[in-house]
């Protein structure tokens, strides 16, 4: 017997409630059918000439058996969809709370703008987490350039591309970031083998094995979640990200993404190995079909940059007709951007890219050059407590002379950051500040 049938034959089991409203509306169906056989036999048991002379009578039987079992399917379909829903919603709720509350939500979010958020790390999953109350069409592109920590032994162990960052999105695009969630992001503190290893990391190596693929490990995963969007790799090659850095006379190469704010050095430039990666086609896919083009926030050189090096990425976004905004990080990050400015991220991202092809910041021309990003800067409030954090300074010099008018960034300043955790965005202002913005444009 399939497994499905024997999961709906315990619904039939006693004490459930179910049994009696299944009947009553088998009961309706049956009646309304059978005031339906007497009409038609009514009907044609009289020519089509005598037909005006059946007295009224005839068919008020027939009539009121259909009514009342059309009234009987309804009142135990009503009763029964209480049952179902009571095990989703609170015992105080009712149906009517379902239908306005719920539905609508449900039903807003899925018509919401198609968002595509490019990065990784801590960064990407604040944001995601914000997003989902706004929309249910989120794409998260992701890194793949990770090897620290359980993602980099399971990558170097195994093979497989590093789950950390996908393991974040996951659980932060989770329907229900309850036990579940807390599970996918439980690590363990001790064991052999185990320790410093995440349950969620460990989960998605196993179901790539299962699936015979990264790509259907994340589907997977993401469906018992129920997340609310699509988390997809920026490439499935097994890249590694290079930097260059400046120790004053010369240059120093480093490998590997942990070991560049290792190194406490400048960045001069970071690059991939191989250097042309393919990017992981439905990312191009979702990139030209996006509204909304979001990079960042997160580690500049090791989180947002490796997926814009993916040169097949970058091209997609600039055809991609979306608005596109790059997120500011609220803090430099040691060993990768200190004293940096807003000038000076933006400065790396051109350069490393040319992905933002708009020559200057200035506030006072906030129109939009949809052909590269704008800039939301998260001002940090006096009372915030940044004893060990830089913030970031906002510097509006300009990057070179602007030829045009038109041609510059618009720099949208706005208090995201957490109050709790000044060093961070705070997911629901952040993104209910980039919705505003979308929807003002």
């Amino acid at each position: 017997m399939p497994a499905g049938f024997k999961s709906a034959l315990r619904l039939l089991s006693p004490g459930l409630g179910v049994k009696r409203w299944l009947a009553l509306m088998l009961v309706g169906l049956l009646m309304s059918g059978l005031a339906v056989s007497l009409l038609l036999s009514i009907y044609f048991a009289k020519n089509l000439w005598l037909l005006t002379k059946i007295p009224v009578f005839a068919w008020q039987p027939a009539l009121l058996l259909g009514l009342l079992g059309l009234g009987l399917f309804i009142f135990g379909s009503y009763q029964l969809n209480k049952i179902f829903l009571g095990a989703f919603i609170p015992e105080q709720a009712t149906v009517a709370y379902v239908a306005k509350q719920v539905y609508y939500r449900q039903r807003r979010r899925k018509q919401g703008p198609k968002v595509v958020v490019i990065g990784g790390g801590t960064g990407l999953s604040v944001l995601l987490r914000g997003l989902k109350r706004h929309t249910d069409n989120i794409t998260a592109i992701v890194t793949v350039a990770d090897d620290g920590g359980s993602s980099g032994k399971l990558r170097r162990e195994l093979g497989v591309l590093p789950p950390g960052d996908f393991r974040n999105c996951i659980a932060a695009l989770a329907d229900d970031e309850a036990l579940t969630t807390q599970l996918f992001q439980y690590r363990f503190r001790s064991g052999q083998g185990l320790e410093g290893h995440s349950f969620g990391n460990l989960f998605i190596t196993a179901m790539a094995e299962i699936t015979g693929s990264f790509e259907k490990a994340l589907y997977e995963s993401g469906r018992v979640l129920t997340i609310r969007g699509d988390i997809l790799p920026s490439t499935l090659e097994d890249v590694t990200l290079l930097a260059e850095l400046d120790e004053g006379d010369s240059t120093r190469k480093v490998k590997g993404e942990s070991a560049i704010p290792a190194s406490a050095l400048p960045i001069e430039r970071v690059y991939l190995q191989p250097d042309e990666p393919r990017a992981f086609p439905p990312a191009i896919q979702a990139i030209l079909n996006a509204d909304l083009i979001i990079a960042g926030p997160g580690s500049l050189y090791t989180s947002v940059m490796p997926n814009l090096l993916v040169s097949e990425i970058t091209g997609a976004i600039r055809a991609s007709a979306a608005p596109k905004i790059y997120i500011c990080n609220v803090a430099t990050q040691p060993g990768e951007t200190d004293h940096y400015t807003l000038d000076d991220h933006l400065q790396a991202i051109e350069t490393h890219t040319q992905t933002v092809d708009i020559p200057a910041v200035n506030t006072e021309a906030p129109e939009l050059n949809r052909n590269g990003f704008s800039c939301l800067f998260p001002y940090v409030l006096a009372n915030n407590n940044l004893d060990h954090t830089i913030p970031v300074a906002m510097n509006l010099s300009p990057i070179r002379p602007a030829p045009a008018k038109d041609n510059r960034y618009t720099v949208v300043a706005a208090d995201v950051v957490d109050e709790q955790r000044p060093w961070r965005h705070d997911a629901t202002k952040l993104a209910d500040e980039l919705m505003a913005w979308y929807k003002n444009l």
